[in-house]
């Protein structure tokens, strides 16, 4: 695990590398701002991948980063540390216990350079089927997830009633691409 140590206390702390929902201007970074004013976040500003990694939209606008190192392209986002009860609140919201994304590590650097790579995590694709949808989108992923995506992404309150996250998923995935 990705670890620093922060603050007075010297509490350990995740460093976490957002690229969709949770970055800042986007629909779930309220979750961070609650997390910042709490104090079990901070922002460490703008980072990217250090190699490239696929970055794909899925069903609803929901994006996906792939753990395919190498391919797709250097994804940009953002850094934060996080302390361990805000990030039991993010893996929460992340559907980790749920089999939606896993927490993996991934190596970020400061954008425009300067401050070396840097051991973080991020949430990926869940491994049942974070390659399915790198094929779907056709091997053709992003370097950033942008307000244009994110006007595809519908929040989870306006999903149908009963839809499952991971049957949708795969449902998606062995659909014929559009």
């Amino acid at each position: 695990m990705a670890t620093t140590m922060a603050g007075d206390h010297h509490h350990r702390r995740s460093l976490i590398f957002t690229y969709g929902t949770l970055k800042r201007g986007f629909p779930n970074h309220p979750l961070m701002e609650d997390l910042i004013l709490a104090g079990d976040a901070a922002s460490l500003g703008p980072h990217a991948t250090h190699l490239p990694h696929p970055l794909v939209l899925g069903p609803f606008g929901i994006p996906f980063l792939v753990d395919l190192p190498g391919r797709g392209h250097r994804v940009r986002g953002e850094l934060f540390s996080v302390s361990p009860r805000g990030l039991a609140r993010v893996d929460e919201l992340e559907g980790v216990g749920r089999g939606h994304y896993e927490r993996l590590p991934v190596k970020v650097e400061a954008e425009g350079g300067g401050g070396g790579v840097v051991e973080a995590e991020a949430y990926f694709a869940h491994a049942s089927f974070g390659e399915g949808l790198w094929r779907r989108r056709g091997e053709v992923g992003m370097s950033e997830y942008t307000r244009e995506c994110a006007g595809e992404y519908v929040r989870r309150s306006e999903r149908p009633k009963g839809w499952s996250f991971v049957e949708g998923v795969r449902e998606f995935v062995s659909s014929s691409s559009d």
